[in-house]
């Protein structure tokens, strides 16, 4: 940077020469002159309001030294910070420093509009990206709802989100039918997420130009959407990021990660909302010409910047290209694919599932009929040996009645099966296990429920952590699939997967198949 002079120090003179930049499509002192006179008589349409003309910005950044290669500030401009900081100026005297600082164009930096010089932005790129994002995050965003759903937020026990008011104004009995359905929405949901990250982040490239536009605020309404931008553009990057570390059990976030993306989310989607009605007609018009067809054909040899428009998205001052447009969105599906391929085979399973690089490791059992993934273990919750040895009890509570019961005794009950799988939050699910125990149904029948089983609220022996208890629905209490499980795949179930017995119910959220279960209360909290 340029050495900043002090305010006493001679300003420049006029016959002194002023240094010039070879600045690519730039000019030299001369024609800087002349067009500077040239301006001067005609200011741009842009800058009237201000009563501002190209020739005083030209010259306000050569008295300031705002010139490439002269990135210091003039001798008169330091004096006048100086003044400035010495003394409490007007509200006239702010308004003409304000103006001043708009007549001297946009600091050295990416408010610049040459400082941006990828010839590919601009915006039928911007739209074809923004095109496949709001149909993949349309597609995010009701998945995510319907996984929030899925946990039964508006039964007490549930609630993690205590303050959403008004935002869970579509929740609804989550069925338990189909008994994949969970496993389904999650999968895409979290899939989808991670093979989206490409295009958002070529989405975000495209238009970062408009992120630094100056002047940064021009009147109300465009301050109020560079305000929804700022929503928008925070509001997916932490969405994005707090679902990546949740995929990966990395929660290094403040706070639960179920209450940061439930209103991180809502927030994004408000942000997008508004974003989408102020674009979509933008991006309709943009497309509607067919042009996908020839920029597909079209080489790098022949890749050129499009028209400058009003947008901003488009460089006054491209570089060469070094990737045509065909290639810059190959790239963007090929990374896409790759996280596909990376991704998907957590929740499809089979031999798919070892190409999951993606997906969080170390938390498989091994081999055997309990050889299935799991997302805590029994040390990792403080499980104790005496918690599930011999002196095991379960407690049924329920309609002013209690009993009691050892295992041997719930092994004496009516024992049913039913082929369920294990789907988590993380997007990671199992094939179908084949589960047995006693339905939920017959132990609320032990306490008088034997026509309409109400809700039941699971509790468990695990000692830390999140999710020690659940509550169940009356459907999903009354479906016969749904068991207090002791055995899986015909063997005892593992202490990692809830010895000696837990909950699994069709189409439920892993974390609500409690393990390590001791007391079932019927009807009370439902």
């Amino acid at each position: 940077m340029g050495e900043m002079h002090g305010k006493d120090e001679e300003p420049l003179q006029p016959d002194e020469p002023a240094a010039t930049a070879d600045v690519p499509g730039g000019h030299g002192a001369d024609e800087a002159s002349g067009q500077q006179e040239d301006a001067a008589k005609a200011p741009p349409s842009g800058l009237r309001d201000i009563g501002l003309d190209a020739g005083h910005e030209e010259a306000g950044r050569r008295e300031h030294g705002s010139v490439a290669g002269e990135p210091h500030h003039g001798r008169e401009g330091a004096g006048r910070l100086a003044a400035t900081q010495a003394v409490s100026p007007s509200p006239k005297a702010s308004r003409a420093r304000l103006a001043a600082l708009l007549r001297d164009g946009p600091p050295a930096g990416p408010s610049r509009p040459g400082f941006w010089r990828s010839p590919l932005r601009g915006p039928w790129l911007t739209s074809v990206l923004g095109a496949v994002l709001l149909g993949g995050l349309t597609v995010l965003l009701v998945t995510g709802l319907l996984s929030y759903a899925a946990y039964n937020p508006d039964l007490a026990g549930n609630d993690t989100t205590p303050q959403r008011g008004w935002l869970g104004f579509y929740l609804f009995a989550w069925p338990t039918d189909p008994h994949w359905l969970y496993r389904l929405n999650q999968g895409v949901h979290v899939t989808l997420g991670i093979v989206l990250i490409p295009v958002l982040l070529a989405k975000l490239w495209s238009v970062i130009p408009r992120l630094f536009a100056w002047p940064p605020v021009r009147s109300v309404s465009q301050a109020l959407e560079r305000l929804s931008l700022l929503l928008l553009v925070g509001g997916v990057l932490f969405v994005f990021a707090t679902g990546v570390l949740n995929v990966q059990l990395d929660y290094i976030f403040p706070g639960s990660f179920y209450v940061l993306h439930f209103y991180g989310s809502w927030v994004f989607i408000g942000a997008f909302v508004v974003h989408v009605v102020f674009r979509i007609p933008l991006v309709i018009r943009t497309l509607r010409g067919g042009r996908l067809r020839a920029e597909l054909r079209t080489p790098l040899s022949r890749t050129k910047a499009e028209p400058a428009d009003e947008t901003g998205l488009v460089t006054p001052n491209p570089a060469v290209p070094t990737m045509s447009r065909r290639g810059a969105l190959g790239m963007v599906g090929a990374g896409s694919l790759v996280l596909l391929a990376m991704t998907a085979g957590q929740s499809i399973g089979g031999p798919l599932r070892s190409t999951a690089l993606l997906a969080p490791h170390g938390q498989d059992p091994g081999p055997g009929p309990n050889g299935f993934q799991i997302n805590k273990t029994a040390a990792g919750v403080g499980i104790r040996a005496r918690d599930t040895g011999p002196d095991w009890r379960l407690v049924v509570r329920g309609g002013g009645r209690e009993r009691t019961l050892t295992r041997e005794q719930v092994l004496e009950l009516p024992q049913h099966s039913a082929a369920l799988p294990i789907a988590c939050v993380e997007g990671w699910s199992t094939d179908d296990q084949e589960w047995s125990g006693v339905r939920l149904s017959d132990l609320a029948a032990l306490v008088g429920f034997t026509d309409r089983a109400p809700g039941v609220f699971v509790e468990s022996a695990q000692r830390r952590g999140a999710f020690r208890s659940a509550m169940l629905r009356d459907n999903q209490v009354r479906d016969s699939r749904s068991l207090l499980a002791l055995r899986v795949n015909g063997a005892e179930l593992s202490p990692d997967h809830g010895y000696p017995a837990r909950v699994i119910v069709p189409a439920n959220p892993g974390v609500h198949n409690t393990k390590w279960v001791t007391r079932l209360t019927f009807g009370e909290n439902a």
